[in-house]
């Protein structure tokens, strides 16, 4: 598995892992080394990323605000910035700052995990996909504020991408297979075959999270960056720990702290990502009291939610070399298929690559300290494929891939040689090992034996070529450790706002929603203060 998700970075990089040192976009943006805080701030956000971005943004309209972010800025760095740099990104591990943190899971697939100002929006893939209207109300959100929410995200990040031959064949082929109806460019989680979005534009430039802080005001936020939380400080209120402030690192390892103003309603806001956040929170000594005694942590607070429910969207995908120059382009077509498969496609050089991910999904794991060094990443495994309906899903969404490989729309980009993920290969006569009987003229008696063979060849291939698409979520989820408002349950003046309170990721693509999330609880939270 490992092998499988080196091969996949390595044809199609989605990680950029090198960081320059630029003058920075925006006034309030400042090294934690050459910064003295000299006042209190209603909020404090720990981590830059998808989230902490729009959220800090907003919060600074009313509010003094403290954005504490561990990476650099990914201006000027065109490893980030430009879509053709993508390879280069993955063969860059140098300096203690790159944004992306490679780690491998104990499932064995190779994993990151971003250090940036931006978070993941630096590192992905960039499509651009809402989540759906079904999605929204079964976590409860308000319907309108997210509708509100997601065009103030879309405004500066978002954009309608222009499909060259290769993404073409791949959205005519869904198309012939049954992937339907054809539902346009949408940012709409809609079944069917669709454009979506992307965070790159149509001159190849990457527009991040970090944008959206040019929404702040200047006047109100300072953004401190190689800020390396170290824990919340909490104070005891009766039998509950309160926030405080926050104590972080710089690059040049000195110890800082900073402090929530004393006023009702300054919070401390944990906006780190599914590993950094239920990191942070068992490092403060909040989550399962064994294992924290276990590592000499004084507990807190007895929270044995924390770091459960980790789980990634397990992702298969398949190399087609191409007969003719495929264009070079990340995801901007998918087919969201009915039973719960995600088909989407990349290309560069001489070799397409179409991909399935399961939605949910409904396997899961754990996230556990390595040792007490907030830089030491921590233990992590997600069970991909623990549960059959996940395996099932993987299997439903090879077998498409196998179909729009031979689907007439596709067959300039395929050899007739080429192998298939379930054992047979492409032919002149378009036979393969598809579980379609009359198709491949396999008689009626034998066909329960051959579609049996043609099942447990794909289930294989699903266990075997398990990669990461970095959509992982988890480990502070609502109900387990955050109540609907995204509190701290057990603990005042805490909350955390990212992709860690998922229980399942959202749509195709988490980016937009977890983008819209950081604005919408912003939004939430000023509401409050105005009652």
């Amino acid at each position: 598995m490992i092998l499988a998700a080196i091969h996949l970075m390595a044809i199609w990089s989605l990680i950029a892992p090198s960081f320059a040192a630029n003058e920075p976009k925006y006034p309030f943006l400042r090294d934690a080394s050459n910064y003295t805080i000299t006042s209190e701030y209603d909020y404090i956000v720990v981590g830059g990323g998808t989230a902490g971005c729009p959220l800090a943004a907003t919060l600074s309209q009313n509010f003094r605000v403290l954005l504490l972010e561990r990476g650099g800025v990914p201006y000027g760095n065109e490893n980030i910035t430009r879509l053709e740099r993508f390879e280069t990104n993955l063969n860059d591990n140098s300096g203690p700052y790159r944004p992306a943190e490679r780690f491998v899971s104990e499932d064995g697939v190779v994993n990151a995990r971003a250090r940036v100002l931006g978070g993941g929006s630096c590192l992905n893939a960039g499509f651009y996909s809402r989540a759906s209207p079904k999605y929204v109300r079964s976590v409860g959100w308000d319907g309108e504020l997210v509708n509100q929410s997601y065009p103030w995200v879309e405004r500066v990040v978002a954009f309608a991408p222009e499909l060259q031959q290769f993404q073409r064949a791949v959205r005519d082929g869904l198309l012939e297979v049954g992937v339907t109806p054809y539902n346009g460019q949408t940012y709409d989680h809609i079944l069917g075959t669709k454009i979506g979005g992307s965070i790159f534009d149509n001159d190849g430039n990457r527009h991040t999270a970090a944008d959206l802080l040019g929404y702040s005001n200047p006047d109100t936020i300072t953004v401190l960056l190689y800020a390396t939380a170290q824990y919340i400080v909490l104070r005891s209120e009766g039998n509950r720990p309160r926030a405080y402030g926050i104590v972080y690192k710089d690059s040049q390892g000195v110890e800082h702290t900073a402090n929530l103003k004393s006023v009702e309603g300054s919070e401390v806001i944990l906006s780190a990502g599914a590993l950094g956040t239920p990191q942070l929170l068992m490092l403060s000594g909040i989550g399962p009291a064994a294992h924290l005694k276990s590592l000499n942590i004084p507990v807190r607070l007895d929270l044995p939610g924390v770091g459960e429910g980790m789980s990634d969207n397990p992702m298969n995908y398949f190399v087609i070399p191409s007969p003719q120059p495929v264009e070079t382009s990340l995801i901007k077509v998918v087919g969201i298929t009915p039973f719960g498969s995600f088909v989407e496609c990349g290309s560069g050089g001489s070799d397409g690559l179409l991909l399935q991910k399961v939605i949910g999904p409904l396997s899961n794991g754990n996230l556990l300290l390595r040792s007490r060094d907030p830089l030491a990443l921590p233990i992590v495994r997600f069970n991909y494929f623990a549960v059959q309906a996940d395996l099932d899903r993987c299997v439903q969404g090879m077998r498409t891939i196998e179909k729009v490989v031979l689907s007439r729309s596709f067959a300039a980009f395929r050899f007739d040689n080429q192998s298939l993920p379930s054992g047979g290969r492409v032919t002149g006569g378009g036979r393969n090992a598809i579980c379609d009987c009359q198709i491949n003229g396999v008689a009626p008696d034998s066909c329960t034996s051959y579609c049996a063979a043609n099942r447990a060849a794909l289930e294989r291939y699903c266990r075997q070529t398990v990669s990461t698409i970095w959509h992982y979520h988890g480990g502070a989820q609502v109900g387990r450790v955050v109540d609907a408002q995204y509190k701290v349950m057990g603990a005042d003046a805490l909350r955390v706002v990212d992709g860690s309170t998922f229980n399942f990721s959202p749509g195709t693509n988490p980016q937009a929603t977890v983008m819209m999330l950081g604005r919408y609880m912003g939004v939430k939270i000023l509401r409050e203060r105005s009652r």
